[in-house]
């Protein structure tokens, strides 16, 4: 099941790289389409350069924020199992570095029984939120796509994260009660 849980946090990982690659190619896109856009309007080039800029419709990208809007939601929730399944998150442990390992295993594997209960939380109510931007057919104001297919890309990634969360808490539960290890452990983020 590990292997399993490890290809699909992966799978999710380098699909949210990628669309994070195009947002980003998107944005300098549009910054560098304004910035011209800008430079044409400013009476600065000479020759009619600017003239010929506006011309041929150098600018932003239309729409460039809601598509940042969008795709950023869906790359934050297609990182989380990568995250959670090698305890990559950041954590704070000042307080419980004294702790024996077994109290500190218990500590960690409350905690992901946490972060999946609030994991099913949210991908509820990304639920919730489709369905209801559905019915009202709302969309978008420049491109005017429906705002439910943002909602719709989150639910998938956030169901992978909910079932990567239920993975990992019940792993760490049978880690605490077994003292074996069931899941890879990374150094993650801590400070």
């Amino acid at each position: 099941m590990l292997k399993w849980m490890e290809r699909l946090a992966r799978v999710m990982a380098i699909i949210g790289g990628i669309v994070l690659t195009a947002l980003v190619i998107l944005t300098c896109t549009s910054v560098i389409g304004r910035g011209l856009n800008t430079l044409g309007h400013s009476g600065i080039l000479p020759g009619g350069l600017g003239e010929a800029l506006i011309g041929v419709g150098v600018g932003p990208i239309t729409g460039d924020f809601e598509l940042v809007e969008a795709g950023v939601a869906f790359a934050i929730f297609s990182f989380l199992p990568v995250a959670q399944l090698y305890s990559g998150h950041a954590t704070v442990d000042i307080f419980t570095s004294f702790l024996s390992t077994r109290l500190n295993k218990i500590i960690q594997a409350f905690w992901e029984v946490i972060f999946a209960m609030i994991m099913i939380l949210i991908t509820w109510r990304l639920y919730e939120g489709m369905l209801n931007k559905m019915s009202y057919g709302e969309t978008t104001f420049l491109l005017q796509f429906p705002i439910w297919w943002a909602y719709g890309a989150s639910l998938f990634a956030a169901c992978v994260a909910a079932i990567t969360a239920l993975y990992t808490a019940g792993a760490r539960i049978a880690e605490t009660l077994t003292k074996r290890n069931f899941l890879p452990y990374s150094e993650g983020a801590s400070h």
